[in-house]
């Protein structure tokens, strides 16, 4: 089994939305490997806490440490808080049990369409696709997989994933005469299962993801400043490039 922990950055909004894309992230572990990426990723807390004065309960949330004054019991500085951003990155990069992608949406190139809808379902299929292929890292020939997001939209996504088992077209490849097949989910299993971040290590690490693989597109200032746009590459060896044929930046799904 593995175990997809999901989380976003952006809105889903057109109008009056402050960003232009929408994008998810994920970090993919198999059930085998899920104890001992845990146990390291405490002991990873354990050295932040040491070095940096952060509590093993608080919460990282890149978008607001970079562009608030987040309310952190340590009097941690800005930047500071973007060393241990880029910390984690490292982290995650030095893994071999591990895989990460990610979808991004550009919000003004779909306007007609439903912008949550659009990208999770592209977002799901590529790991449907990646599950049949057994292109994700270790794991057994009939291992499925089940989706943990961030807890929002809970109802919806849920909605979306039941629908995908029983109606999903897919369009046809080119040089197949164009057209759609009903391709239903079949190694992604059960219902969503929600978590709140602010209690999960492995959701306030794909929060990370998910930001700098947006701000890879559309950095905000302080990024820009700090050179940090191109942070999302220090996740090379743990991009997952067979999630998409198409080479893109960074190997981001491009939507």
């Amino acid at each position: 089994m593995y175990l997809m922990y999901i989380d976003e950055s952006g809105d889903t909004g057109i109008n009056n939305s402050p960003t232009q894309y929408f994008v998810l992230s994920a970090i993919v572990i198999h059930e085998e490997k899920w104890l001992e990426v845990l146990d390291d990723l405490i002991l990873f807390r354990k050295y932040l806490k040491q070095r940096f004065g952060l509590g093993m309960n608080e919460e990282i949330h890149a978008a607001d440490w970079l562009n608030k004054d987040p309310k952190l019991k340590a009097n941690i500085v800005k930047n500071d808080r973007l060393d241990i951003l880029k910390k984690c990155l490292n982290w995650l990069n030095q893994r071999n049990d591990i895989s990460i992608y990610s979808v991004r949406c550009d919000k003004h190139a779909n306007q007609s369409k439903d912008i949550f809808e659009y990208t999770w379902k592209v977002f799901i299929q590529r790991f449907e696709n990646t599950l049949s292929h057994k292109n994700f890292p270790g794991g057994n020939a009939t291992d499925k997989g089940v989706l943990i997001p961030d807890d929002t939209h809970g109802q919806k996504l849920t909605a979306l994933l039941r629908q995908m088992r029983r109606f999903n077209p897919v369009p046809n490849m080119r040089g197949y005469g164009g057209g759609m097949r009903n391709i239903r989910l079949r190694a992604v299993i059960e219902d969503p299962i929600m978590r709140d971040s602010s209690e999960s290590y492995f959701h306030q690490m794909s929060d990370i993801v998910a930001f700098f693989a947006r701000m890879s597109y559309e950095p905000n200032r302080y990024v820009r400043k700090k050179g940090a746009r191109t942070f999302y590459n220090f996740l090379g060896n743990v991009v997952n490039q067979k999630v998409t044929l198409k080479q893109t930046n960074n190997w981001i799904v491009e939507i």
